[in-house]
């Protein structure tokens, strides 16, 4: 019984720190974004999205090195349509999600893109061995290198933070920029560990099988500081940086987590992770569908996505 009450005082510790770690992650960005005259988007897709991707990164990478990483591949799918259905369909429940005309024609396909690779390459072996973790991680430069022409190229179009009037006011010192975003991003990685910890011994303390602890509780641990995240953003009129968020996490989940992964050993390709991604690439081409069509993810559009993501939940547990 001390174990339990143990578990459950970390698990709202860790809440509180997966809360307010976001919201002076989102505050110290978007002061990042004003001050250099950098759209959100370009923000979410970069250094938010590297650093809520921090679990998937870090439990991939130490998997690979001690030669346990057959689970990778589920870890970053599952988060992959976590981020989609889940973040991007909550935050639409708090506000319409809308999605600019250049992050469908660009960054969006190219994630999608991304996800029809880990397809090819990890079906043509049915393994991701470290000739595909370089050509991911190879790719994942030339997509930060894309990023940053784009920033260059919209901060020369973007006017001066001392024309925008009020907006300038909420501009932090580069100082507490910088705090906020590593005191924010360890905050979030440190919570999201005691949930996902303090859930699994809860979930053991009352005899849930590990398997659906596995494809539930740390599934939704290692997505959490994407969905957090992404509820703040959103909440706070970031909702550029929320979507720029998914996309970003999902890109770096696939090119970098992966990739780095594979390069320090290769991983073994399940059927399962087959199915899986078909899954991605499908729900993928649904959200980019909802995007296309009003040029934002409504209320309604967000509880489909949520809908749609517990039957795939049911589905993962019964097969």
């Amino acid at each position: 019984m001390n174990e339990i009450l143990k578990a459950v005082i970390m698990l709202v510790i860790g809440f509180v720190l997966l809360i307010k770690g976001a919201d002076f992650f989102v505050d110290g960005s978007a002061s990042v974004a004003r001050r250099f005259r950098v759209p959100p988007i370009i923000i979410g897709l970069t250094i938010v999205a590297m650093g809520t991707s921090l679990p998937e990164c870090a439990v991939s990478i130490s998997a690979s090195i001690t030669n346990n990483n057959t689970l990778a591949v589920s870890n970053v799918t599952g988060s992959n349509i976590f981020n989609l259905m889940m973040v991007c369909g909550v935050c639409a429940l708090f506000r319409p999600l809308p999605v600019e005309i250049g992050t469908l024609k660009k960054e969006f396909p190219f994630s999608i893109a991304c996800a029809a690779l880990l397809l090819g390459l990890g079906y043509w072996g049915m393994s991701l061995d470290r000739v595909d973790g370089i050509i991911f991680c190879v790719i994942f430069i030339l997509f930060l290198l894309w990023m940053v022409r784009s920033a260059i190229k919209a901060r020369k179009e973007m006017p001066g933070v001392e024309h925008e009037g009020e907006e300038a006011a909420f501009i932090l010192p580069m100082w507490q920029c910088a705090l906020c975003i590593v005191g924010g991003a360890i905050a979030i990685a440190v919570g999201g560990d005691w949930v996902v910890d303090s859930a699994v011994t809860i979930a053991t303390a009352f005899n849930i099988s590990q398997t659906i602890i596995g494809l539930t509780i740390v599934a939704l641990g290692t997505s959490l500081p994407e969905l957090v995240t992404g509820i703040v953003a959103a909440r706070k009129g970031e909702v550029d940086m929320a979507m720029g968020n998914v996309i970003g996490s999902n890109i770096f989940n696939i090119l970098f987590v992966l990739g780095a992964a594979s390069v320090v050993s290769p991983i073994p390709f399940l059927m399962e992770n087959v199915y899986d991604i078909i899954i991605l690439l499908v729900v993928s081409l649904l959200v980019w569908v909802y995007g296309w069509t009003k040029k934002e993810i409504t209320r309604m559009e967000g509880l489909s996505m949520v809908i749609v993501y517990i039957a795939y939940t049911v589905y993962i547990c019964i097969r």
